[in-house]
């Protein structure tokens, strides 16, 4: 639908969008879940992370300058109103499919490392590993000296294991497929499947304060297990950014939607499988 241009705040910058993740967040969103502090308002428009090129000078960035970043909503259109600490410059080697992809994945994932602090010599079970989170999560935890075990769907493990994940198959048996692949033990996990997933991670590891959720929130705080704190900011995205463009993160953007079809990006992410990243472009 056409609706007004957004008029940009004190400390907002306008941004023409070109590309926009699409993630679970997106798909709750559509459902009638609606953010804590975000307005009851319609039309309600998906999207919380961008790539785009600014319009007009404001916010010390120049009428032009290709960035990307994050948000609550509003990204699945042509402008956007975001505050300016909210994006960093996005390199000329960047595509644009992956930029408006990165910024969810990547600091969920750098967020979540945190709160376990997988250290060298660890071994760190992902659930979820071949993901958007989980394909960042992987590369961060292995370059940080951790073995990591990756759960995936067989046809993922390959893609897996060229990240530097040692992978394992979903399904019935999964516990003990990690006991073969962890002999020494698994001392944290990163939950992003949920479910029997997460009940796996409780059984393989001994202190709950080493399990994060990324999907099966309802049940942390009975199960004693974390789940990701809204730590998103400039400074975390432009050092993961610094990472992608010396060539130390790697990104796979599995298809990309025009704007147009947003519903078929839904549909697809709603499913629940699927390696790395769906974007919309625009």
């Amino acid at each position: 639908m056409e609706v007004p241009d957004p008029v940009p705040a004190d400390g907002q910058v306008l941004i023409r969008v070109r590309a926009a993740g699409v993630q679970p967040y997106d798909c709750a969103v559509r459902a009638g879940w609606l953010p804590a502090g975000v307005p009851p308002t319609f039309p309600r428009v998906p999207g919380n992370e961008f790539a785009g090129v600014v319009t007009g000078d404001a916010g010390g960035l120049a009428d032009g300058t290709e960035v990307l970043g994050f948000g609550q909503l509003g990204a699945y259109a042509e402008l956007l109103a975001v505050p300016a600490d909210h994006v960093v410059p996005k390199p000329a080697g960047m595509p644009w499919a992956v930029a408006g992809g990165f910024s969810a994945g990547a600091q969920t994932a750098h967020i979540a490392l945190g709160e376990l602090a997988p250290a060298p010599g660890e071994t760190l079970l992902v659930h979820g590993a071949a993901g958007a989170v989980g394909t960042v999560a992987v590369q961060l935890a292995a370059a940080a000296g951790a073995t990591v075990i990756a759960t995936a769907r067989p046809e993922n493990h390959p893609y897996l294991r060229e990240l530097g994940a040692i992978p394992v198959a979903y399904g019935p048996g999964l516990a003990d497929r990690v006991r073969a692949a962890a002999p020494g033990g698994v001392d944290a996990a990163l939950d992003g499947a949920g479910g029997d997933a997460l009940d796996v991670s409780l059984d393989l590891v001994e202190d709950r304060d080493r399990i994060l959720t990324l999907v099966d929130h309802a049940r942390a705080a009975d199960l004693g297990v974390r789940v990701t704190p809204n730590a998103r900011s400039a400074a975390r995205l432009a050092t993961l950014v610094d990472r992608y463009d010396h060539g130390d993160l790697r990104i796979h953007v599995r298809r990309t939607y025009p704007l147009a079809e947003a519903a078929g990006a839904h549909r697809e992410v709603g499913t629940g499988h699927g390696r790395g990243k769906v974007v919309i472009t625009v």
